[in-house]
This record gives C-alpha cells, sequence and structure tokens, in this order.
C-alpha cells in the first residue's frame, strides 16, 4: 500500500497530459531543470564561502574610519515645544 506501482504512475503521468496539455509540459520541464541549476550553483557557492570563512582565523574587528577634521559632523537638532501645546 505504501509503494508505487507502474499503473500508478501510469495515471499520474496521464493526469499530467491533461491538465498541463502536451505543448507546456517541456517548456516546464526545462524550467524546473534551470532552477534546478541555479539552486544548486547557489548551494555550492554557499557551501564554499562558509568553507574559506572556517579556514580563515577569526580576526578582529578593523578600527573605524575617522572622519577628516574639516568634515562636518550631523547634530541632531532640538526640537523644543511651541507656546501653547503641552510637552508630553
Amino acid at each position: 500500500m505504501g509503494t508505487f506501482s507502474w499503473t500508478h504512475l501510469l495515471i499520474i503521468a496521464l493526469l499530467f497530459v491533461l491538465l498541463f496539455g502536451a505543448k507546456r509540459l517541456p517548456d516546464a520541464a526545462r524550467g524546473l531543470g534551470r532552477s534546478l541549476r541555479i539552486f544548486k550553483s547557489e548551494v555550492g557557492q554557499m557551501q564554499s564561502e562558509s568553507a574559506t570563512q572556517a579556514a580563515q582565523p577569526q580576526a578582529t574587528p578593523a578600527p573605524q574610519q575617522q572622519l577628516p577634521a574639516s568634515a562636518p559632523q550631523a547634530q541632531t537638532p532640538i526640537v523644543e515645544p511651541q507656546q501653547g501645546q503641552k510637552s508630553a
């Protein structure tokens, strides 16, 4: 009861042909193949990146860059309540 026999697979294949049509099935299979290739390459790329990160020793974070003295620094303006408004 838990396994598919050849008749089950044949019925499923016929249902796919009836539902999607014979013209759309090759395009759908081609799109699925492209998607799987892209997914496989992305997973491989992620694994190679994690392997290179694991191989490198943990470095201390680089100090933040200091702004030149002539560069203006952003300041937050102080907002005061206007007359007649209550402060929260």
